[in-house]
This record gives C-alpha cells, sequence and structure tokens, in this order.
C-alpha cells in the first residue's frame, strides 16, 4: 500500500454528514474573525513590540511588523483557498491529505498537535504570570508556592495555569458557541485595551524619540553550540542589528506575533457557509492584527527612545516613565483577558486537528465521537486539557517555545506547497476563493517560510527531529493499519472494483 495515498476531497466532505462524527454549524464570519484575532493578538503586543524595537530595529520595527505581516498574508490566502474549498476540520493536515498523501499529512498533523498543545501550555503559563501581576497592581498577593516558577519540581504546582486550562477546557466541551461567545467578551475588552493605550500613549509621544526612526546598524547577533541558529551553522550568516538588515531580521522575529490566523481553518467544519466566511476570518483577524501591532509599535517607540525601552514590560514601563503608573494595571487586565482567549482558540485548534485524525483511523475511532448534546468531541477535549494542564502546570516550558514557531512555519510550508499540486490535480473543483498568480505566490510563501524555519536554533530542531521520529512509530504501529482510506482500497480491491 502506497504511503502517499490521497483521501479524495469528495470523501472528506462526506465524513462531515457521519452522526457519530458530526460537528454543529454554529459559527459566521463575526464568529471566525473574532477566533483569529482572539488568538494572533496575546503576549506579543503586550511583550515582544517592546523586546525586538530595543533589540533589533528602534522605531524602524514598524516596518519589520509590515514585512512580517507580508509574508503571513501569502500564507493566509493559500489556507483562505484551500479552507473554502475543503470546509473540513482538521485544518494543514486535511488539506495535505487531499494533496500530499497519507504520510505527508500525518506528519502534518502530528506536527500540529505539537503547536497547538505546546503553544497552550506556554500561553498558560504567561497568563499565570500576568495573573500574578495583576494581583499585586490591586493589592492582593498570589502565594508563591503555588504560583508561576522557573524551574522544574515535583512539589510545585502552577495553579493558576491548572485552574485557567481546567476551566477553559470544561467551556470548550460545552460547545462551540458557547467557547465563542465568552471569546467574543474577552476579545472585546481585550481589545478595548489596546486601543486605549494606542489613544493614551499618542497623547505622550514625542517626535525626538523617532529620530533617527530606523538607527544605523550595529554589529549582528551571534551565538554558538546547538543555541546558535541553523542558518548561522550552515552558512555563517548572522542576524543583524538595526539598519536595514536590522529590520529585516527583526521581521523574523516578529513573524511569530502573527502565529495563530491559521488556527481559524480548524473550525472549518463548523462554519455555516465556510466559502464565504472562512476567507474573511483568516484575513481579517490578520489584517485587523497587523493594523494594531503597527500603532502599538508606533506608540511605545514614540513615548521611550528605544534604547530605553524596558522589554520585559513594554507598555506598562513606558506609561510609569511618563507618570502614569495607574496605567499598569489596566494593561494587566488586558494580559489576562487576552492571553486566556489565545489559550482557549489553541485547545480548540488541538482538539479538532485531533478529531479529523480520528475520524480518518490514523488515531482509534472510538476517541473521535462527537457527544450528541454538545456537538463537541469531549473524550478528545477533556484528553487534550489533561496533557496542557499537567505541561503548563509543572513544566517551565523555557525555549521549548521555539518548538511552537518550527510546528506552525511546517504547516504553512506544506500548505503552500499543496495550493499548486491540488491545482493541477483537480482543476475541475469550485474554488470560491483562489490564490492569485499561482503557482509564484505559493511557491514564495514556502520559501518565506523554509528561511525563517533556518533562522531557528538547532536545539529547536534536533528536539523537533525527536517529536517527529517518535510520530513516525505512532503511525507505522497504528495509524498506517487502521487508516479509513487503506480500507477502503483494499474493500475495493477484493470486490474487483
Amino acid at each position: 500500500m502506497s504511503l502517499f495515498r490521497t483521501k479524495s476531497i469528495e470523501q472528506s466532505l462526506a465524513d462531515t454528514d457521519e452522526p457519530e462524527y458530526q460537528l454543529k454549524k454554529r459559527l459566521g464570519a463575526l464568529d471566525l474573525t473574532v477566533f483569529g484575532i482572539g488568538v494572533v493578538i496575546g503576549a506579543g503586543i503586550f511583550t515582544l513590540t517592546g523586546r525586538v524595537a530595543k533589540d533589533y530595529a528602534g522605531p524602524g520595527v514598524v516596518f519589520s511588523f509590515i514585512l512580517a505581516a507580508i509574508c503571513c498574508a501569502l500564507a493566509a490566502l493559500c489556507y483562505a483557498e484551500f479552507a473554502s474549498t475543503v470546509p473540513v476540520a482538521g485544518s494543514a493536515y486535511t488539506f495535505s491529505y487531499a494533496t500530499l498523501g497519507e504520510l505527508i499529512a500525518w506528519i502534518i498533523g502530528w506536527d500540529l498537535i505539537l503547536e497547538l498543545m505546546l503553544g497552550a501550555s506556554v500561553v498558560a503559563q504567561g497568563w499565570s504570570a500576568y495573573f500574578v501581576i495583576f494581583l499585586d497592581e490591586i493589592g492582593m498577593t498570589w502565594p508563591a508556592s503555588i504560583g508561576p516558577t522557573d524551574s522544574f519540581q515535583w512539589d510545585h504546582v502552577n495553579v493558576p495555569a491548572l485552574l485557567l486550562v481546567a476551566g477553559l477546557t470544561t467551556l470548550v466541551a460545552l460547545g462551540i458557541k458557547e467557547s465563542m461567545r465568552v471569546n467574543l467578551v474577552l476579545v472585546a475588552v481585550k481589545l478595548f485595551i489596546v486601543l486605549f493605550v494606542i489613544i493614551a500613549g499618542l497623547f505622550y509621544v514625542s517626535g525626538a524619540n523617532y529620530d533617527p526612526f530606523v538607527p544605523p546598524a550595529a554589529d549582528p547577533v551571534s551565538a554558538s553550540g546547538i543555541h546558535q541558529p541553523l542558518i548561522q551553522w550552515a552558512f555563517g550568516i548572522e542576524s543583524q542589528t538595526f539598519g536595514v538588515l536590522g529590520i529585516m531580521s527583526a521581521a523574523a522575529v516578529v513573524f511569530f506575533a502573527y502565529i495563530g490566523f491559521d488556527v481559524v481553518a480548524t473550525t472549518a467544519e463548523e462554519a455555516r457557509n465556510p466559502q464565504r466566511d472562512l476567507p474573511i476570518g483568516i484575513l481579517g483577524s490578520l489584517a485587523i492584527c497587523t493594523v494594531l501591532y503597527v500603532a502599538v509599535a508606533l506608540v511605545i517607540t514614540g513615548m521611550v527612545p528605544y534604547d530605553q525601552i524596558d522589554p520585559a514590560a513594554a507598555l506598562a514601563t513606558a506609561f510609569r516613565d511618563v507618570g502614569q503608573s495607574g496605567f499598569a494595571t489596566l494593561i494587566a487586565a488586558g494580559a489576562v483577558a487576552g492571553l486566556t482567549t489565545v489559550v482557549m482558540t489553541l485547545l480548540i485548534g488541538a482538539i479538532r486537528v485531533l478529531f479529523a485524525m480520528s475520524r480518518d483511523g490514523l488515531i482509534p475511532h472510538a476517541f473521535g465521537r462527537t457527544n450528541a448534546k454538545t456537538g463537541t468531541p469531549v473524550r478528545i477535549t477533556i484528553t487534550i486539557g489533561v496533557i496542557v494542564a499537567v505541561v503548563a502546570s509543572y513544566t517551565p516550558i523555557g525555549k521549548l517555545e521555539e518548538m511552537v514557531n518550527i510546528g506552525t512555519l511546517t504547516a504553512f510550508a506544506l500548505v503552500s506547497i499543496a495550493i499548486p499540486v491540488l491545482r493541477k490535480s483537480r482543476p475541475d473543483l469550485d474554488r470560491p476563493f483562489r490564490v492569485p498568480l499561482s503557482p509564484w505566490l505559493p511557491i514564495l510563501s514556502a520559501l518565506v517560510c523554509l528561511y525563517l524555519m533556518v533562522n531557528l536554533s538547532i536545539e529547536t530542531w534536533l528536539r523537533f527531529l525527536v517529536w517527529m521520529a517518535l510520530g513516525f512509530v505512532v503511525y507505522f504501529v497504528y495509524g498506517m493499519r487502521h487508516s479509513r482510506v487503506r480500507a477502503a482500497e483494499r474493500s475495493t480491491t477484493r470486490t474487483g472494483g
């Protein structure tokens, strides 16, 4: 049997009608756009902006955000075409199954599970830290013995992270629409606070802080051993700070602030009108987030000279520096609300990918059956929730954050490559949304993703390879033997069809 057998688009769509694996179609364009904003606008807008401005690009970080947005838009266009053509749960996993074959689909599905579960754990820990800061700002103290920690201890539990994941898992299990209602409220709070920061900050902007807007080039950033970027080890190319090359290096860093819009595609099967609403949700959320990132970057670098920005808490410190320390409480509240939506959307994404793999037989069928009342895969939801809660509660993530990035970029690259493949193999398909200038834009998207991947550390690549090796073991021991597509092929062979 071929390891690269594909699952037809028609079969993927037919599977969505099976009562045991049927998700409720309850999401509109607004739900999907808010969903995308909810996962993209997170810790990045509160911390990453200031850090990259100080270390890489100065006020020129605005150009870095725009460049990163353009790179993301290339991948977003590919996701939009696939999601509107194949409105089935699973995102890049499902798209790859229809074009590049089962083995590639398994690789990307396994990869997405890593990205989304680890991402949810990382952000839950970030939420815990902001939660403790928020309590401090309002005069309350959370016990350090059950709070966030920087080291691994079996007897130390990060209780805030545990409670957050447990509560969100319960909410997600109750139903997608219920989750979206909570998401809508929290995103509204988050956007209000971000807009408040932008508008309030404008009154403290000094034009002198924009001079120079692009600081002159400085020494490159270098590292050694397994901590150095793969491209530096292979070709001796080091990341530049400041100047034009510094803006390019910063774009590779801030690219990861946009990660998450692809999670919108995992809910394709639950959209009421996926052909229209999914492209709106994916591209709309990316556009709104880009405007907000650029505005925040302009405000921060205008309020404080770029070389004096506090990278740990850029927004809060900027307002303290201009005599408005009271705004720190509001900013902490915004971070708590913002990171809550990120954790929830990452959980939903991981659950939907695993659900699609279960329905295809690559993991046990019974695992993915939906509950008749809630319309959600409760077994998968609880399993994902428990794993994320344990990792977030006990493990200091640290540099494992980069594994989220390499997983995302791998997915982006494979989806981009799959667009021209499906265009050639199935030109007859109805494509409500089409990527312009195909195959050139999809190829460019894949190359950009590859460039960003090789800028990640050797250490990250080694961990990624270990995770993928484990995935191959699971596939060849179980998935390959129980695949529904393989079973259908054998049945057809026996009947002489």
